[in-house]
């Protein structure tokens, strides 16, 4: 299956834009500013989340428009009906996101079940300097590529967390039975989130291993729960914890302090002591890691990888490798760039659209 027909309607600088006709390698070329990006990111709402760029609902719609927006897109299967993906939200209630499977109503959490949607992007270059939550958020998007009910689980985690921390901060002690109430749902879904991450981190690290050494930087992989594994173990702590977080007046222990310890293999180094090019190439291993252990493991939705502008920072070497590494995989592929050029090794492959000042037309 393969993702085909997106439409954009009054998203950010598209106003109306229609792709089709899409391959395995598809390249969106176009100078800074033109919308390249916008179709990545339209695309990355087809997945439950903020999206590639985190942005707020009310930071999408184009600013010609009526404060709506609309992006759908095509499931194609080769001898099978298409399955319609949408969402946007609608002028009148632009805080609510509104999905549709097939034109019937949906939720974003859904959306996982149709496809998985991974992506690389310019921003994420500072994801081993920058604080434990970016990493967090990454390594859930990389779970929930392999385990579509992991959106469900942090949703009821990060649900369960707000109620606490809210009790937790009141001027009155909080009643005892309510926050036992509480802290069992945080338990149990804190359970489920920490064992699927720690379970994708173990399944990752290996397939590093098996990853050569050249020609990116081969990160080594480490979970670091931010309390106790089990439900029972989790409990007891936020338990026994009250008395200090009530202090505090947030929660301290749980998988909402979990990390994601990297090391650059070979030298021992953490990720964030590390030159600036060689994080860059342990985040693409780390990305090629991630589908190769898909491609695995038999996942049989969809897979798209989304790369903003990876190319550009790579040298000829390392482009040719990425490629060939993409290539005998089953993954749709979404690239931008500036200009052609660093593309040539699969441009005779690929589906090329020409992106300017929010408009795009198909070119070879």
């Amino acid at each position: 299956m393969s993702l085909d027909r997106i439409l954009l309607s009054r998203f950010r600088n598209h106003r109306e834009t229609a792709v089709e006709g899409t391959a395995q390698f598809n390249l969106l070329v176009g100078e800074n500013g033109a919308g390249k990006t916008n179709v990545l990111e339209a695309i990355s709402l087809l997945a439950p989340g903020r999206g590639l760029r985190r942005a707020q609902l009310a930071d999408m719609p184009g600013q010609a428009g009526d404060g709506g927006f609309a992006v759908s897109a095509e499931l194609v299967a080769p001898g099978g009906d298409p399955v319609r993906l949408g969402t946007g939200i609608a002028a009148e209630r632009p805080g609510r996101r509104l999905v549709q499977v097939n034109g019937a109503q949906s939720s974003a959490l859904s959306l996982a079940e149709w496809l998985s949607i991974g992506w690389l992007t310019p921003a994420m270059d500072r994801l081993f300097v920058e604080g434990a939550g970016a990493r967090r958020r990454f390594l859930d998007r990389l779970v929930l590529a392999l385990a579509p009910g992991h959106a469900g689980n942090t949703v009821r985690l990060e649900t369960a967390l707000r109620e606490r921390n809210r009790l937790l901060s009141e001027d009155r002690a909080p009643d005892p039975r309510w926050l036992d109430a509480i802290e069992l749902q945080i338990a149990e879904a804190g359970a489920l989130v920490a064992a699927a991450r720690a379970d994708l981190v173990a399944r990752l690290d290996e397939a590093l291993v098996a990853l050569p050494e050249a020609p990116f930087a081969r990160p080594a992989l480490a979970y670091q729960p931010g309390g106790p594994l089990d439900a029972e173990g989790l409990t007891a702590a936020l338990r026994e914890g009250r008395p200090r977080e009530r202090a505090a007046q947030r929660t301290l222990t749980g998988p909402h302090r979990d990390e994601l310890a990297v090391t650059m293999a070979g030298k021992g180094q953490p990720a964030a002591d590390c030159s600036t090019g060689e994080q860059k190439a342990m985040l693409i291993a780390i990305v090629l890691a991630h589908s190769q252990l898909l491609e695995g493991y038999g996942e049989a939705r969809p897979r798209l990888l989304l790369l903003d502008e990876v190319a550009a920072h790579l040298d000829p070497l390392r482009r040719e490798a990425l490629f060939e590494r993409l290539r005998t995989g089953s993954a749709q592929v979404w690239l931008t760039g500036t200009e052609i050029a660093p593309f040539e090794a699969i441009a005779g492959e690929a589906a090329v659209w020409e992106v300017s000042g929010g408009a795009v037309r198909r070119v070879s």
